[in-house]
């Protein structure tokens, strides 16, 4: 029995790892909860999962639905309070900036990590993989893309390639022309053609940006250069990534669009368990289809991309402009162009410390929030 801490229990990835458990449940075994605002449903994970913590970054006024047996903290940085030793593996499935705290903290408390928190890589790689293995920490992908080159190498890091290939859908955006880009909403933003998640991952995949930062932790995971790192369109989703091998062999990972199948792996690994999804109809699929990324009408993907190859803290930059130019959009203050204005006026703009300690990762975000903010008057 695999005992299992999930941080960011009431977002979209943490729901499907509640299912896995949920399905597995002789396997895994959830022993505490971090939820974020979504009080409703944190109350009925708690409810039925009865872990032995549970935070919630909301104030909760009334904890007696909180069982008797599960300690309760609340407060906008109480996941750290679930991480707790009783834990065999920590799901972090924390959105933005955030997730490092609790990657650096499970680390330093020696649980090994089932990482959907690509900005902890994006931001602060070489800190994290540098501590993970002084401590001999092992950090499973339960991104699709990273779980797919994960399989595709026999479930070994630092087997040899010759090149990463990830496929990305091309987002809600991916058939609107140039001139249509300033005028999309967050609503249409929203409509993302394959997958199911949370608002700003989904805002991410329209701008690409996710996808750059999907070949940043790839960088870090695989202990490999950007050169060997390439993104193609893949529309249907199907083709999670791709591996070449040193004699040119591809070896592909697939499956229907479905996120418990990597969440399963990363907790269930070395072992595979069953999953609810379908077996793929290739007659039915009768083709698939691939394309290269537009960087004119996407050139968010190569900003980021640039952030992380001028390296120190510019993607920490990157990030923390991306996460407050998303929001902003979200709430209707910015248009779906200006994304890419606030990222790189923010990148143009840094000129602070180029250390790598974690002091120095906070006040580039700050930095990066902070500029967003007054370029755009808010």
């Amino acid at each position: 029995m695999k005992k299992v801490a999930l941080i960011g229990s009431t977002g979209s990835i943490g729901k499907q790892t509640l299912s896995v458990v949920r399905r597995n449940s002789d396997k895994f075994q959830i022993v505490s909860l971090a939820g974020g605002n979504n009080v409703g449903d944190f109350l009925e994970q708690v409810k039925e999962f009865k872990p032995k913590v549970a935070t919630l970054a909301s104030p909760l006024s009334d904890t007696s639905q909180i069982p008797s047996q599960t300690e309760f903290f609340s407060g906008e940085d109480a996941f750290v309070n679930a991480i707790i030793d009783e834990a065999d593996i920590v799901v972090v499935a924390l959105v933005g900036f955030k997730g490092i705290i609790s990657v650096l903290d499970a680390i330093n408390k020696g649980k090994d990590i089932a990482l959907a928190n690509k900005e902890s890589l994006v931001v602060g790689g070489g800190l994290v993989m540098q501590k993970a293995k002084e401590k001999g920490i092992n950090i499973t992908p339960i991104d699709s893309e990273h779980s797919a080159v994960w399989q595709a190498l026999n479930f070994d890091f630092n087997a040899p390639f010759n090149k990463i290939i990830l496929t990305a859908s091309g987002g809600a955006f991916r058939d609107r022309t140039k001139e249509e880009m300033p005028f999309l909403t967050a609503k249409d933003a929203l409509l993302h053609p394959n997958w199911k998640m949370g608002a700003k991952i989904t805002i991410d995949c329209a701008t690409l940006v996710n996808k750059a930062f999907e070949v940043i932790e790839a960088k870090w995971l695989y202990n490999t250069t950007f050169d060997k790192i390439d993104v193609i369109i893949h529309r249907e989703s199907i083709i999670h990534s791709m591996v070449e091998l040193n004699d040119k062999a591809v070896i592909a990972q697939m499956s229907y669009p479905d996120m418990e199948l990597p969440i399963a792996l990363a907790l269930s690994y070395p072992e595979r368990v069953e999953s609810n999804i379908k077996s793929l109809d290739f007659g039915a699929l009768q083709k698939l289809t691939f394309e290269k990324v537009d960087h004119d009408r996407f050139p968010c993907f190569k900003l980021v991309l640039d952030s992380a190859q001028s390296g120190c803290l510019y993607p920490a930059v990157a990030n923390g402009a991306n996460e407050q130019a998303v929001q902003m959009f979200l709430q209707g203050k910015i248009a779906y162009t200006d994304i890419y204005k606030g990222i790189y006026g923010a990148l143009m703009g840094f000129e602070g410390s180029h250390h790598m300690h974690f002091e120095d990762l906070v006040e580039a975000d700050a930095f990066a929030r902070r500029y967003v903010k007054e370029f755009f008057g808010v």
